[in-house]
């Protein structure tokens, strides 16, 4: 029955997203295309639910031809545009991923879905189990990323200190996922986008690293 109402909730959120915020996809498209020589959306390859790979989309916030993938894109990425820098922080670089979530490839709410090579690599034991269910486009580990993870300003020192803090947050939603949570983490969402927007950058813990 989750899963069933699930889907419902994101066909609906996704349709309805697509038409409100039309206009913001046709300006990023346009000023993307102005200020960085290449493609606005960048297509890359993900590892979804059971392993599978789909491309997963995104506007483009990186010069083309950045260089390899990284385990994660810290805030003072070198490679990321001064545009890139607005639509990261503001999450517009995400948007068009409500195509993969109405394709059914992604879901509004689940784990962040990882390039091939990390999921290899961070996808081990237990946390093989993140790949039961579908990626999603917000998660208690993606927003804990969004306001915490961003700050690192090497990836070792992200890699070693926060990337497990972030998985075990990842199997926590794996392990106590219900509609109600999923309602919560996208109106929280909204809530931290508008706050970061906004300047703040001082944000708690997460309350759900205390229970796992």
């Amino acid at each position: 029955m989750y899963e069933f109402f699930k889907r419902c909730f994101d066909l609906l959120f996704a349709v309805c997203f697509l038409i409100v915020f039309s206009p913001i996809y046709i300006i990023s498209w346009l000023i993307i295309k102005i200020v960085s020589p290449g493609p606005a959306i960048y297509k890359a390859e993900r590892v979804g639910k059971d392993g599978k790979l789909f491309k997963c989309y995104k506007f483009r916030s990186m010069r083309v031809d950045s260089g390899k993938v990284r385990l994660t894109t810290l805030g003072n990425d070198e490679r990321i545009f001064p545009f890139g820098q607005f639509i990261r922080k503001t999450k517009i670089d995400e948007m068009p991923q409500v195509v993969n979530i109405l394709k059914g490839d992604m879901t509004v709410v689940g784990p962040r879905p990882e390039d091939k090579e990390n999921a290899d690599k961070v996808y081990v034991g237990e946390l093989v189990h993140i790949l039961d269910v579908k990626p999603g486009l917000t998660s208690t580990a993606s927003l804990y990323d969004y306001t915490h993870g961003e700050l690192y300003e090497d990836e070792e020192s992200y890699e070693k200190e926060f990337m497990p803090k972030k998985l075990k947050l990842e199997m926590y939603y794996v392990n106590h996922r219900s509609f109600w949570n999923d309602i919560h983490l996208v109106l929280k969402t909204a809530w931290l986008i508008i706050l970061r927007t906004c300047g703040k950058t001082d944000f708690e813990e997460p309350k759900e690293l205390g229970e796992v």
